[in-house]
C-alpha cells in the first residue's frame, strides 16, 4: 500500500474511533483480497473499506466500490471469519468515503454491502 492510502487509512480510523468503534486489525490481507480495517462495536465486528477521492468529477468515492469490488469484500471476510473462527460473529461489511481536501468530507455507510 502507499503512503498516500495509508494516511486515508489513518484518518478513516480517527474517524470511526471517534464515533465509538474500535480498532481489531488494519490491513488484513488473504488470497481472496484485503480488507482495509477490522473494526468493532459493541458486539458486532465491522469490515470497513475505506475510498478517498478528491473530487466527485467522477462518481466520487463511492463509485469506486465496483460490482467486482464488492464481491472481492465479501469473499476477503468470509476469510476473515473462517479463519478467526468466528462464522457464528454478528457482522457487516461497511464503506467509508473520504472526499475533498481537509476539511474532509466522511460518508460513513453501514452494512453497504452484503450478500
Amino acid at each position: 500500500m502507499n503512503n498516500l492510502g495509508q494516511q486515508y487509512e489513518q484518518l478513516a480510523l480517527c474517524y470511526l474511533q471517534q464515533q465509538g468503534l474500535s480498532l481489531v486489525q488494519q490491513n488484513f490481507q488473504c488470497k481472496a483480497g484485503e480488507i482495509d480495517l477490522v473494526m468493532r462495536e459493541g458486539a458486532t465486528l465491522v469490515f470497513v473499506e475505506v475510498k478517498y477521492r478528491a473530487s466527485n468529477a467522477f462518481g466520487g468515492a463511492l463509485a469506486a466500490v465496483s460490482y467486482s469490488k464488492q464481491q472481492k469484500l465479501l469473499r476477503s471476510c468470509r476469510w476473515y471469519l473462517q479463519q478467526h473462527r468466528l462464522s457464528n460473529a454478528p457482522c457487516r461489511l461497511d464503506v467509508l468515503a473520504i472526499e475533498g481536501q481537509a476539511p474532509y468530507h466522511y460518508q460513513w455507510l453501514k452494512n453497504a454491502i452484503s450478500q
